[in-house]
């Protein structure tokens, strides 16, 4: 039997081929083991040594050769049993084995049509669902109140609801059908008239339409996941009505104020359109031109007028219809008759464009006034035909007046004349001394300091004298001087007061000590309160006030006692010099205010004086705004006094001190003093005045002067004494400023000036030097190089 053979037979069922298949198996395991074993048992040994082993081979051949006999007769046994079955076995065998074929194959089959007929049962579910999402779909978007339309991503039409179909059908256009491009739907609705405005704007959700409907629609676009577009169209007519009816009631609450504004003006009013029709008028307009009782609201202007009138208006309205506003006066006649005179003004209005839609019309009743000018003509001529009548009855006595006239015609001239002079006079001498200030005071001012220097050498006693006479000499013309250039520079304007808050303390200590060896020399006593008070006044000014009022009082006083103090009163100090002198009259305590006004008691001495202390006191006073008194008693004395308001110093600073002199010491010798100024007998002078005291003085004319003689970025220096005034428009600050530029460390400068400018001395205090006036007083000058010294 065939190993084919025995895998294919089955008897009774299964198990039989089983083990058919089982005993074949086995069969073909001993043939192969047999061979195996065959192949693997060794040749006879060779005798000798491996006797024993010889021994144990033929042993193995014999059980091998018994193994083989049991292999053959199974295998006789195995394929001798299909040989002699039957035919009818094996068909029966062979039916047995389809038939378990086509039980399997059929079960398959079976197995395979449940599974098909789960699927189409699924497949119908799933079709029964996609019908009713579809359906439900439709539902939705027909359900919806907005226009609906759906694009592919090709961005062609697919479906639309019946809101936007209701658009189309209402204007009389085909609807687009499915698959028609988005643009050509946008061309189809411009060119169709189903869009009658369009409305677009930056800042807006979507663009709006106005159907031909008269629906406004707002247009909003989505685009899908797939890449296609939803467009809706929702209906905002109701919202725009909302919004126009508001804008209309705006407008009609704006021509409501119009309206009533318009129709208390006492003028008539109205506007006409490009096509001269009147489309607004006020009362007073409507009152005037309305005939017969009917409003020309509405009316063309030829309606409104009689031809004859609108032939004269023509051509006024014609021009004011080609842009230009047009003014002019017509005399009309009204509805029962009466004349009136009415002045119109056309002024045309504009679009944004520029063109003229018509015009505003203003119409002003000046029938009283043209009524007024008439009777003021009329009067004229009434009167210039009474003036003929008159001017022919006093020509003669004319004739005899021009005479008289032109006598104090040439008189009047002539006082004029000699008053303007006058006071050009006055004037140039102001100005004149103001300007020449500097010029007088450098000559006096050069003969203090050799008169100074003089002072300072021992000479006999006539030559000493001799110079101290004309030192007083030079006293006497420098206080002269000083007086009318001070009025002179208050006269031009040329002081300003700087006003700061500052303590009394040290000015009033200072102006007592300089005033008490004055008042012994001529045998009196001064007296003095002090007073710690802060006032807001100008410091420099405020001392010229109180030396002028102490001045005064030694020269009138003789023997006697001067007080000088100060009072609170409130938010006020009151600065007072009193005095034992003659007193004053009554009479006479306004006019001592006066320039040129000297009142000298009886038997008393004439004095040097020009009489402008106390009016330099008068106008130092009003410029500061501080107020002047005096009171006197004839035989007993009198009273000075100026009212000062008080003042608050500020935390972060010290109080400003009034100018202070440092005791005199012998501390100058060898001091190094470089002299600037542009007159050499002032350099001179200096120099000499300097070099008694034991300083080093160098002079020059300039800066550059200086440079050649002295090293000035090296040469050491205590003080730089440089006049503001220099040749060649120069001055002393830019001169010290060259100079202490190329020095390491800046030199101390004192500035000498005969400049009292309050912007001069804000300049030289910001700059920190020091400032003295000219003429320069020898023992300030003295105090003021110890004082740099010791610092």
């Amino acid at each position: 039997m065939s190993l084919a053979s025995c895998v294919s037979t089955k008897w009774s069922g299964s198990t039989h081929t089983v083990n058919s298949l089982t005993a074949c198996t086995s069969i073909r395991r001993l043939r192969g083991w047999s061979l195996a074993s065959l192949n693997s048992v060794p040749s006879a040994p060779s005798p000798g040594p491996d006797y024993d082993l010889s021994l144990r081979i033929s042993e193995l051949e014999l059980e091998n050769q018994r193994l083989r006999s049991i292999r053959d007769a199974l295998i006789v046994r195995v394929e001798s049993g299909t040989e002699h079955k039957p035919a009818p076995y094996a068909a029966f065998e062979h039916s047995v084995i389809l038939a378990e074929q086509v039980r399997e194959r059929t079960e398959a089959l079976n197995l395979a049509m449940e599974e098909l007929k789960a699927s189409n049962k699924a497949l119908s579910r799933a079709r029964e669902e996609a019908e009713t999402s579809r359906q439900r779909l439709s539902d939705a978007i027909e359900s919806i109140a907005d226009g609906f339309v759906l694009f592919d991503r090709d961005h062609c039409l697919i479906q639309t609801n019946s809101r936007f179909r209701s658009y189309w059908r209402h204007a009389g256009v085909p609807v687009p059908q499915a698959g028609t491009p988005i643009e050509a739907v946008k061309a189809l609705a411009l060119s169709s008239g189903l869009v009658v405005e369009e409305h677009s704007h930056e800042d807006a959700e979507g663009t709006v339409f106005l159907l031909s409907n008269g629906r406004w629609v707002q247009m909003t676009e989505r685009t899908t996941r797939e890449g296609g577009q939803v467009v809706l169209y929702s209906d905002i007519t109701d919202v725009k009505n909302s919004e126009m009816a508001r804008r209309i009631k705006a407008l009609e609450e704006s021509e409501r104020w119009i309206r009533v504004v318009t129709d208390h003006v006492p003028a008539l009013i109205a506007y006409v359109g490009a096509d001269l029709t009147v489309q607004f008028c006020n009362k007073v307009y409507q009152a005037w031109y309305g005939r017969n009782g009917v409003s020309p609201l509405g009316k063309r202007l030829e309606q409104v007028h009689s031809d004859e009138f609108y032939q004269r208006l023509l051509p006024q309205i014609l021009e004011v219809l080609d842009g230009h506003s047009v003014n002019f006066e017509f005399e009309e006649t009204g509805e029962h008759g009466e004349q009136r005179y009415m002045l119109r003004s056309y002024v045309p209005n504009r679009d944004e464009t520029g063109e003229v839609t018509g015009f505003f019309v203003l119409i002003r009743d000046i029938t009283e006034r043209r009524k007024t000018a008439i009777a003021l003509e009329q009067a004229y001529d009434d009167l210039e035909h009474r003036v003929r009548e008159r001017t022919a009855a006093l020509t003669g006595l004319n004739q005899q007046l021009r005479q008289e006239i032109s006598e104090r015609s040439a008189v009047e001239a002539r006082l004029r004349e000699a008053k303007q002079e006058a006071e050009q006079a006055n004037l140039s001498k102001t100005k004149f001394l103001a300007a020449v200030s500097h010029d007088l005071l450098q000559p006096l001012n050069a003969a203090r300091l050799f008169t100074s220097a003089l002072l300072e050498q021992s000479f006999g006693p006539k030559a000493e004298s001799l110079v101290r006479s004309v030192s007083t000499s030079l006293d006497d013309v420098e206080n002269l001087l000083g007086t009318l250039v001070d009025i002179s520079k208050l006269d031009a304007g040329v002081i300003t007061p700087d006003v700061t808050a500052f303590d009394l303390r040290d000015l009033l200590n200072n102006i007592a000590r300089e005033f008490r060896q004055m008042a012994l020399a001529e045998g009196q006593r001064l007296d003095f309160v002090p007073c710690s008070a802060v006032v807001q006044s100008d410091s420099q000014l405020l001392a010229r006030i109180l030396r002028n009022f102490l001045t005064n009082a030694i020269r009138y006083t003789g023997q006697g006692r001067i007080l000088l103090g100060c009072r609170r009163e409130h938010d006020h100090v009151l600065l007072q010099v009193w005095d034992t002198g003659p007193g004053i009259p009554a009479d006479k305590l306004t006019e001592i205010f006066q320039e040129f006004k000297r009142i000298r008691p009886k038997g008393a001495q004439a004095d040097k004086g020009l009489g402008l202390g106390l009016a330099i006191v008068d106008k130092i006073a009003r410029m500061l705004g501080h107020e002047i008194s005096v009171s006197s008693v004839e035989g007993k004395g009198s009273v000075f006094s100026v009212r000062v308001p008080l003042g608050e110093l500020q935390s972060a600073q010290p109080a400003p001190r009034g100018p202070h002199l440092p005791m005199l010491d012998s501390g100058l010798k060898g001091a190094r003093v470089w002299v600037i100024d542009n007159d050499l007998a002032i350099c001179q002078g200096m120099k000499t005045l300097l070099e008694g005291w034991g300083c080093r003085v160098t002079t020059a004319v300039s800066a550059e002067g200086l440079a050649g003689q002295v090293d000035v970025a090296r040469a050491p220096v205590d003080l730089i004494l440089a006049d503001y005034h220099l040749d060649n428009d120069e001055n002393g600050v830019d001169a010290v400023a060259v100079i202490n530029a190329q020095r390491s460390q800046p030199a101390p400068v004192l500035m000498i000036t005969a400049n009292y400018t309050n912007e001069l001395k804000q300049h030289i205090r910001e700059l920190g030097y020091l400032l003295m006036n000219k003429p320069v007083k020898p023992l300030k000058l003295r105090s003021v190089l110890n004082h740099v010294m010791r610092c």
